[in-house]
């Protein structure tokens, strides 16, 4: 193995995205159009030419570069046009440069890990073939799901396929997003930006759901990469959570794409309540690691603690 750290500006992207699209856990967060838009910064390590690669996005904070998850990527980890053995994977965090003091980052589930050697928790995931027909794939659907798609039928609710994607940030914005104190207004300017260009690459579909009088009350923002399709967003409102809205979205999704070569990933969920709906479509449950290398003194560790309680009180 010859891994190499690169810059962002020392990075080609063509052979990066060539990677990315060539590889056997390629995943949609990783292409460098994607990070360009959700993170800060970021760099890489890179193996041979070109024949796996690690994103490493990072930022700085109280003077201090630290490698993190940024929103709206699930995973990332080393993306590889072979399979990959926990022996490569240590080798890659082996060689993450010791200029980043912290790094908080989800691998992909492709990245096996030796857990005697790494701090890491275990991350939730469901995903769902769709290359069977609707009617198989419906037939694993739980009894509860089936109910509620019943009731659905009669409520009135229609799809719309091409709903503009702001009205669903809008309205989740106005329901879930007035809890999520984290995500702030610059958080929502990458989020549009990724949907405009996904939209414009032709790689993401987008649908609303609409009540009887034509109101919005439920959509959702779906990508598509390396035969994979991913509810990336979505936004309900308290009408559409009574209706039952995101099952008959779901289902919908589930149906227009049955019988190609993809897989629904759900993105999600560790939540206990999203692991149950997920899990009532049929879906199978599949796990990643998230990894924490903490190199900071105890100085700095404490600066860092405190000044998240500062950022969590300024927001809430």
């Amino acid at each position: 193995m010859d891994i190499k750290y690169l810059q962002n500006h020392q990075i080609d992207k063509l052979k990066w995205d060539h990677c990315i699209a060539a590889s056997v856990n390629g995943i949609v967060y990783a292409y460098s159009w994607y990070l360009d838009i959700v993170s800060e910064d970021w760099d890489a390590l890179i193996d041979g030419d070109y024949d796996r690669v690690f994103p490493m996005p990072f930022k700085q904070k109280l003077g201090v570069q630290l490698i993190y998850q940024p929103f709206f990527t699930q995973q990332l980890g080393i993306i590889s046009k072979s399979i990959l053995t926990e022996d490569i994977v240590t080798k890659f965090l082996n060689a993450i440069p010791s200029k980043f003091k912290h790094v908080e980052i989800n691998l992909n589930s492709y990245n096996k890990i030796d857990q005697s050697k790494f701090k890491v928790k275990t991350q939730l995931n469901h995903e769902l073939d769709l290359i069977n027909s609707y009617k198989n794939i419906s037939k694993k659907y739980s009894e509860n799901l089936k109910r509620k798609l019943k009731q659905t039928k009669k409520s009135g609710l229609f799809i719309n396929p091409s709903t503009n994607p702001d009205e669903i940030i809008k309205l989740f914005n106005k329901n879930k997003g007035k809890a999520l104190k984290h995500l702030r207004e610059n958080d929502y300017i990458k989020l549009r930006r990724l949907i405009y260009f996904a939209i414009h690459r032709g790689s993401a579909q987008v649908y609303g759901v609409y009540n009887e009088n034509n109101v919005l009350c439920a959509g959702g923002f779906f990508v598509l990469a390396n035969q994979k399709m991913t509810f990336l967003f979505s936004g309900i409102s308290v009408e559409g959570r009574d209706l039952n809205a995101s099952a008959f979205l779901l289902d919908y999704v589930i149906q227009r794409n049955s019988g190609k070569h993809l897989t629904f990933d759900f993105e999600g969920s560790n939540n206990t309540g999203l692991a149950r709906f997920y899990k009532s479509f049929g879906s199978e449950k599949t796990t990643y690691f998230k990894i924490v290398m903490n190199n900071l003194n105890l100085i700095y560790r404490i600066g860092m603690k405190l000044s998240r309680k500062y950022w969590i009180n300024l927001r809430s």
